[in-house]
């Protein structure tokens, strides 16, 4: 293998997630293990004249109950459910807010789509109201940085602060940009993820003419699957160097050991193999892990006939016969596909169940294909040892960023 430039280990000692499962890891990972579905019919808008009428909605985040400052309430609902999620993790690290070395800091927290909230009621005031003006802060609720500054005002971070935007691996995107920087020496520490909040009726619309959706729900890897369903919700992740850690006493949950993107250059929508083998390939030389080390990968498995087989394909290419020894799992068929903020809410699942040693469900799961022909974990998660985590994000326009997660160092 080649060897790697880094200097520094880095380190995860914070988790923050909002999903449909639930607000906050304590109720999200339980929910998970016991395979518990959050996709349901919509209720937080009036569906119309939709055929696609089931999505993945967040029902108990409450922005003043949970105790959002004042700045993020009067935010969009993308940077609020990434200020809570942020909110989550910083305390669980431990570390002192405002950061003591904020200079030294980083929050690279991303988004695929941005305050599209505000910006489609911001387009219904004008054309269908007929008002003469929208909000005074449209403009700061819909920026795609929008989440990143306000958690960079929040916790003190002067070091690099921006968005990542790369759809569904967004998120990875983001986390894996902080792992390298710390690696580095550019930064001490950083916050790192993604949110994302689309649930309204004009996504909804173009989604649907897409035609990637699915009208019953998501069924990763099974023969019965028929398209994708779309969720909102974040992921983050607090990294930090070991060094940093240990010198402040932090409880450490996971390491970040490898990091690997690769872009397609092939097609806007269908995925390219060569793409995701190579970003999984070079995720796993960065780590300097053999494909055998790995226990389970959390696939991108967003239910869709072209994209499972084609997942399915890669990784049978990067780990060969090792392929078949693995847990692999899709768990947006329990919180639905949060596009961008997908990889972090992954990034969350994958040290969980490096600390747990359990390897959460592919519901749904009714029938196998021939061309789908892993161990998916089908409908009941089950324990075993989970030392390294592959998780895999491949996005529209052929983005592809893969993470491996490994214990806590000894």
């Amino acid at each position: 293998m080649a060897q790697s430039n880094a200097t520094r280990r880095v380190v995860v000692t914070g988790l923050g997630v909002t999903a449909p499962l639930g607000t906050g890891v304590e109720t999200f990972w339980p929910a998970l293990k016991r395979g518990e579905c959050g996709i349901g019919p919509i209720e937080s808008f009036d569906t119309q004249d939709l055929y696609i009428t089931i999505a993945g909605e967040i029902k108990d985040f409450d922005p003043r109950a949970l105790g959002l400052s004042k700045p993020l309430l009067l935010a969009d609902r993308y940077s609020q459910l990434a200020g809570w999620a942020a909110q989550e993790a910083v305390a669980q690290s431990g570390l002192t807010v405002p950061f003591e070395h904020g200079p030294r800091a980083a929050a690279i927290v991303g988004t695929g789509a941005g305050g599209l909230t505000t910006l489609e009621r911001g387009y219904y005031d004008m054309y269908v109201l007929k008002k003469a003006a929208t909000h005074p802060l449209t403009l700061l609720r819909t920026i795609g940085s929008s989440a990143a500054a306000h958690i960079g005002i929040e916790y003190g971070v002067k070091g690099p602060t921006f968005a990542t935007m790369s759809a569904c691996s967004t998120a990875s995107h983001a986390i894996g940009l902080v792992f390298q920087m710390i690696r580095a020496g550019q930064v001490d520490l950083g916050i790192a993820g993604a949110s994302e909040a689309v649930l309204t009726y004009g996504s909804m619309r173009s989604w649907q003419a897409l035609r990637v959706l699915s009208d019953k729900g998501c069924y990763p890897f099974s023969r019965t699957r028929n398209g994708t369903v779309l969720a909102e919700g974040a992921g983050i992740l607090v990294l930090e160097s070991l060094d940093y850690a240990k010198a402040r006493g932090a409880t450490i949950l996971a390491e970040v050991m490898g990091y690997g993107t690769t872009a397609d250059a092939a097609d806007m929508v269908n995925p390219d193999i060569e793409g995701a083998s190579e970003a999984m390939r070079l995720a796993l030389e960065d780590a300097r892990l053999a494909p055998s080390d790995i226990d389970y990968v959390n696939a991108h498995g967003t239910a869709t006939a072209v994209n499972d087989v084609n997942e399915t394909d890669a990784i049978r290419r990067v780990f060969g016969k090792a392929a078949y020894d693995l847990a692999v799992s899709s768990t947006k068929s329990m919180h639905g596909h949060c596009l961008g903020a997908a990889g972090g809410v992954e990034a969350v699942i994958a040290v969980k169940a490096i600390e747990e040693d359990f390897v959460p469900p592919t519901i749904g799961y009714a029938e196998p294909d021939p061309r789908c022909d892993l161990d998916y974990t089908p409908n009941e998660g089950r324990a075993r040892e989970v030392n390294y985590v592959l998780s895999n994000s491949f996005a529209f326009g052929g983005l592809n960023a893969v993470l491996v997660f490994g214990p806590p160092p000894a």
